[in-house]
């Protein structure tokens, strides 16, 4: 199969999947059969600790259609899908979980959109079965305090399962940010959006790949990679503080001078310190949070390694495809 020839690559990350790697890739090729269309199914092991690699290279001998990129370690989701992007050759390329969460059979109305002139088409949940409360109340909070802290129209309700178009990908490829958070950056690069409705399924097998610890870190990146907002606040709060802290001396010199209320001891000037030095660690915190972020960016370290990959030699000659590097454009 030549490059010029595939007009869709389907992006599938894989982090200890396997038990649903099998299924999501017989749901997978079932449906991209119905276009009667070339197309390539990239999977990017993160560094999976089960028989996931095992699995997958079994499917990969067997059908040429599939890929495999196989992290030396796990660098994480969003460079998961930056990896499979930078190694896709299709006019169209889709992004989708390995867990059939996000049901394949989107992806036909996902296509026809694109058909009809949209360079980026997202599905939007409707609906998200099998998940816990906490978990759709916090995603709720947290898609729209993001979009209410940032100038980029991000849609709410939306994953990481989306198609985009050729040129999409070209310009996600040129940005070297480590801390990435793809569906933020596929919103800011622009292009002509819209979105595909679609009930969110339980998945398959297996548990979550997104514990709380991960969520919170997923959050901070998104927030800190499109808003500045937090150190407004910052700012914002430490004058309030002052201005306060200011009216409170000018009251107890006051009372110390024209009255006798002032009671002597510790508990007063304790919780005050407790309040003021707490509130300092804060902003310190906020302000750490986008040092950190600097740091991460100007070490110059590859944004991923490839241990090994399968399924791609025969298109050495003409993808001649190299890992990126943190300021590379």
């Amino acid at each position: 199969m030549n490059n010029s020839e595939i007009q869709y690559s389907i992006i599938v990350p894989l982090y200890n999947e396997e038990l649903v790697v099998d299924e999501t890739y017989k749901r997978l090729k079932s449906v991209m059969d119905t276009t009667n269309e070339e197309y390539e199914i990239i999977f990017v092991n993160d560094g999976s600790r089960d028989k996931t690699v095992e699995i997958t290279k079994e499917i990969c001998k067997k059908d040429s259609n599939i890929k495999l990129l196989n992290f030396s370690r796990n660098f994480g989701h969003q460079v998961a899908i930056t990896a499979g992007m930078d190694h896709s050759v299709g006019n169209a390329v889709i992004v989708i979980d390995a867990d059939l969460q996000d049901p394949p059979e989107v992806m036909l109305k996902m296509i026809e959109k694109w058909k009809n002139g949209y360079e980026v088409v997202y599905g939007q949940r409707v609906k998200r079965n099998g998940e816990t409360f906490f978990k759709k109340m916090s995603a709720k909070i947290f898609y729209r305090t993001l979009n209410s802290m940032t100038d980029v129209n991000i849609p709410v309700d939306t994953g990481d399962f989306r198609l985009i178009d050729r040129k999409v990908c070209e310009a996600l490829k040129s940005i070297p940010e480590k801390n990435r958070y793809v569906r933020g950056l596929v919103s800011w690069t622009g292009f002509k959006q819209t979105g595909v409705e679609f009930e969110r399924e339980e998945r398959y097998a297996g548990e979550t790949k997104y514990p709380l610890k991960k969520m919170i870190k997923f959050a901070m990146d998104a927030i800190t990679s499109f808003s500045y907002k937090p150190l407004k606040i910052a700012t914002f709060t430490g004058t309030v503080i002052s201005v306060v802290s200011f009216f409170y001396l000018i009251l107890v010199i006051f009372e110390k001078i024209f009255t006798d209320l002032t009671v002597p001891g510790w508990s007063s000037i304790i919780a005050i310190s407790l309040l003021f030095n707490g509130l300092m660690f804060i902003m310190i915190g906020i302000i750490g949070e986008y040092v950190g972020r600097i740091y991460d960016e100007v070490k110059g370290r590859p944004l991923y390694i490839i241990g090994d990959k399968l399924g791609f030699e025969e298109n050495k000659s003409k993808l001649k495809v190299k890992e990126r590097k943190i300021g590379m454009l």
